[in-house]
């Protein structure tokens, strides 16, 4: 519980935010990392917006009865006293180990939790109180809902150390990325050569998706040959941000409409 958060980049934020979970699995696969992405976690709510932030972990075990009652959620350490810890702008990870007869949070908590300005909770398991949960605001993915509390098949032990949520290994102030998709980690030690790695990933499939458009094969495009990289590289150098020149008929803005892929370094275009 004594480990602290550390501040987040403002760039690492606004960069992230406009790249897929998609792009980055492929990004940290090439850096040997297979292991990312958080099983189960789906959106509670369709169309929720693509969330970047420090890990906030909490960890659940198996119920058991002398433990896992009522009367714990006043102990010192609980679920309540975890949410007052919680720092703006965090994503809350939380290994519920896969449960999914018994929820871990419910509409209450999750409203103290937007109060407070965090970011998103995930988990693998579910939540109770669904409507409600989605009335707070709190963006949440998880595996459904349920109606039975946590201390019917979980008991709370910690927070802010190691857990597993959707068999991914989750470290106190690992970035999280989260959309559509799911749940992506990048691991602490390399969010600023990830988040390099995927924006560069991200104009170049831009102008890959150009070039398909266009009616160009995929062979020697996806992934380019020396040849399609080099077109790459000269049609950066001409200045189109996403690695394309827009046609002249429609202008830059318009192109980066068209192709919402595009990802320009401390600037965003949504997908």
């Amino acid at each position: 519980m004594s480990i602290e958060v550390a501040p987040l980049d403002p760039r690492i934020i606004e960069t992230l935010s406009g790249i897929s979970t998609a792009t980055l699995t492929t990004v940290l696969l090439k850096k040997g990392l297979r292991n990312v992405w958080m099983r189960g976690t789906r959106p509670l709510k369709p169309g929720q917006p693509r969330l970047v932030g420090r890990a906030f972990t909490l960890r659940f075990v198996p119920a058991r009865e002398d433990l896992a009652t009522p009367a714990s959620w006043s102990n010192p350490i609980s679920t309540r006293s975890a949410i007052e810890a919680m720092p703006e702008g965090v994503i809350v990870i939380a290994d519920a180990m896969g449960v999914t007869d018994a929820g871990i949070f419910g509409d209450i908590l999750c409203a103290r939790m937007a109060k407070r300005k965090v970011a998103a909770l995930i988990t693998d398991g579910v939540v109770r109180d669904g409507a409600g949960v989605i009335g707070t605001g709190l963006p949440v993915w998880c595996q459904g809902n349920a109606a039975p509390p946590s201390v019917a098949g979980l008991t709370f032990i910690n927070w802010q150390e190691p857990v597993g949520c959707g068999g991914v290994a989750v470290f106190p102030n690992d970035v999280v990325v989260v959309d559509d998709d799911g749940a992506v980690l990048i691991p602490a030690a390399l969010v600023d050569e990830v988040t390099d790695l995927a924006a560069e990933q991200e104009a170049q499939e831009s102008w890959i998706m150009g070039e398909v458009e266009q009616g160009a094969a995929l062979p020697g495009l996806y992934p380019p040959n020396a040849e399609n990289k080099a077109r790459y590289e000269a049609s950066r150098r001409k200045g189109s941000p996403d690695g394309r020149q827009p046609p002249a008929e429609e202008g830059g803005g318009a192109a980066r409409a068209r192709y919402p892929r595009a990802r320009i370094k401390g600037r965003r275009t949504e997908r």
